[in-house]
């Protein structure tokens, strides 16, 4: 069972990259010509219409700062507040599961958490910057 543990920087590491692929997939057409229609849909929901552009922005770049595990812990709390807003205000009406349910949702928003309190791991750019505890919970000096 130790070499699981050994393992577990490899599971952070899948874990950033899946979670950071699908924001990038989730949130390229929002940026890259359709972001006029997601302003739309945003104010459709009451939602300032300059909250889509800090929402699609936030799951671009959150994106693509979890594929490089580069300040991982605020994008992650970022997409958080971002997929809460939406289980809140687009999911949440069509249950967990079935057409528009928030299982999904849910599952991005709780990798986010996970995200939050264990970092990126040590096979990151925020280990190399010294932000990265890996799982011993200490820094050594």
């Amino acid at each position: 069972m130790r070499y699981l543990d050994r393992m577990q920087p490899l599971a952070l590491v899948a874990l950033r990259l899946t979670l950071g692929i699908i924001f990038i997939g989730h949130s390229s057409h929002k940026v890259y010509g359709h972001l006029h229609d997601y302003t739309g849909f945003i104010t459709s929901l009451g939602i300032p219409a300059w909250l889509a552009y800090v929402s699609a922005f936030t799951e671009f770049l959150g994106g693509i700062l979890l594929i490089m595990g580069l300040l991982t812990r605020l994008a992650a709390f970022a997409l958080l507040i971002d997929m809460s807003v939406a289980i809140a205000k687009v999911h949440w009406k069509h249950g967990l599961m079935g057409a528009g349910g928030y299982e999904f949702t849910l599952a991005l928003w709780t990798m986010c958490f996970a995200l939050i309190f264990f970092g990126a791991g040590p096979i990151s750019i925020d280990a190399i910057r010294g932000g990265g505890r890996g799982f011993g919970g200490s820094k050594s000096k």
